[in-house]
């Protein structure tokens, strides 16, 4: 059985940015900026009071008989007990005898063309730590996309405000780097399970790496540039942001109702249709926030039973980062426009190529990871560069003009075409075949008997 260590650096990441956020919020207080004290609280308490409940929704708190339990949620301590309580059972593993077991079947990885099934016990411990696993895992990026990344622009739009770093906001501002960057690793992660749920997956150190590398770098140079675009035109950021967050809780709603699919009932039995509204809106509400900075590697299907979409869309992949560039650029071209004497410490054209190299530098870590390092590689219908080799053919097909110049030969056109487009033979070429046919007559005729 494993260590639930990534149970507790999500909790170390939780509470190390909620402490550095109230520390920075009594140095406002202190300094009379009530409005960043506010915003600062506002993105540290409610991504907060978020985690408790799902952890409560997932662990099913409200059925059982738990107030002491119940009590350290509303105390906001709930990530903190359940770590404890995930350690506890680990280390009675083995001391207590497990009253009944479990058989599960997965899948290995392919070897040859072949692939199999191998059965696993599961004890009620190893079930329980798989219950903290994947609760934590749906925890840690509700605290990335709606605490942490807010939390990280404002206190950047701040330092660029104030002129300064001072030691607990880029405290802060560190910490909630590495929670975003963290919450989306954990997405990766949660999408490779969820889609390959049939087949046992081993993550390697080097996927791990690439999707750190490939997040760091494509959510650095995201809030950089939305922190840039605002300093200089905070009247326009806002449409920006909400365009971006309306068109993400949007699309799988238009997915939803263009499908004709009924209303899913499953998602919780005790769930009221009410509920269950309430449930996929904030679902959704998380799912916007994370394609905000960067892309979601599991997308939703709400007329799928799993909520999940489980196939492979590299099309989609490939229109997501090519407009997100063309986004960033625009808007950091509109900064180096728009910039005040404000900047004039800073190398503005220098800054602007840091940041689309950045971006692409984080592209380029994605197509690695898919290509190379991915743990279900093997299962994929085609591979990353077979599909953006298709992506360019089929960008390539649209650009081509559809006139023709005379005397081009289409490789598609009819016989009947390719005929019409031929240029007319000569009176010497007639009189040449004319003599070729009848040598060839002579020749027959005199070879027969």
């Amino acid at each position: 059985m494993r260590l639930p260590s990534s149970i507790f650096v999500s909790v170390s990441l939780f509470t190390a940015e909620t402490t550095a956020a109230l520390y920075l919020s009594s140095t406002y207080r202190s300094a009379g900026d009530q409005i960043w004290q506010g915003l600062t609280l506002l993105f540290t308490l409610v991504p907060s009071v978020l985690v408790q409940l799902t952890l409560t929704f997932i662990h099913r708190d409200l059925s059982r008989d738990r107030p002491l339990v119940l009590l350290l949620h509303i105390l906001q301590l709930g990530p903190i007990v359940r770590c404890l309580e995930a350690f506890w059972i680990y280390g009675s593993v083995g001391r207590v005898e497990e009253p009944y077991v479990s058989i599960t079947r997965k899948k290995q990885m392919p070897k040859d063309g072949l692939s199999e099934e191998v059965e696993k016990q599961v004890g009620q411990a190893e079930g329980k730590l798989f219950t903290h696993r994947a609760a934590f895992a749906r925890t840690s990026v509700i605290q990335a996309f709606l605490g942490s990344a807010p939390q990280l622009t404002l206190q950047l739009y701040i330092c660029i405000l104030q002129q300064a770093v001072t030691i607990g906001r880029g405290t802060l501002m560190v910490i909630s780097l590495l929670s975003i960057v963290y919450g989306a690793l954990r997405c990766n992660i949660l999408a490779i399970k969820i889609k390959y749920d049939d087949y046992e997956v081993d993550v390697k150190p080097a996927a791990y790496l690439c999707i750190f590398l490939w997040r760091s770098f494509e959510i650095a140079t995201r809030v950089v540039v939305l922190v840039l675009f605002s300093s200089v035109l905070q009247i326009w950021i806002l449409p920006v942001v909400l365009a971006n967050f309306l068109v993400f809780f949007s699309y799988p709603w238009l997915l939803f109702w263009q499908s004709g699919s009924p209303f899913p009932e499953n998602i919780e039995k005790t769930l009221t249709r009410v509920g269950t509204t309430i449930v996929l809106c904030l679902l959704t509400f998380l799912y916007a926030g994370v394609n905000m900075f960067c892309w979601s590697a599991v997308q939703l299907k709400l007329n799928d039973p799993d909520l999940i979409n489980k196939s492979q869309n590299w099309y989609r992949m490939a229109v997501y980062y090519m407009l997100r560039f063309v986004e960033n650029a625009t808007l950091i071209l509109l900064w180096y426009v728009f910039q005040t004497e404000f900047y004039r410490f800073v190398c503005a054209p220098l800054l602007v190529l840091q940041l689309l190299i950045g971006y692409a530098i984080g592209i380029f870590f994605m197509l690695v990871f898919y290509q190379f390092c991915h743990p279900c590689k093997k299962l994929f219908s085609s591979s990353i560069s077979q599909g953006m080799w298709e992506c360019s053919s089929f960008l390539c097909l649209l650009c081509r003009p559809r006139g023709g110049g005379g005397g081009v030969a289409v490789d598609g056109a009819s016989p009947a075409d390719k005929e019409a487009l031929e240029p007319p033979a000569s009176d010497k070429d007639i009189a040449n075949d004319t003599a070729e046919i009848n040598g060839n007559l002579s020749q027959s005729l005199s070879s027969n008997p």
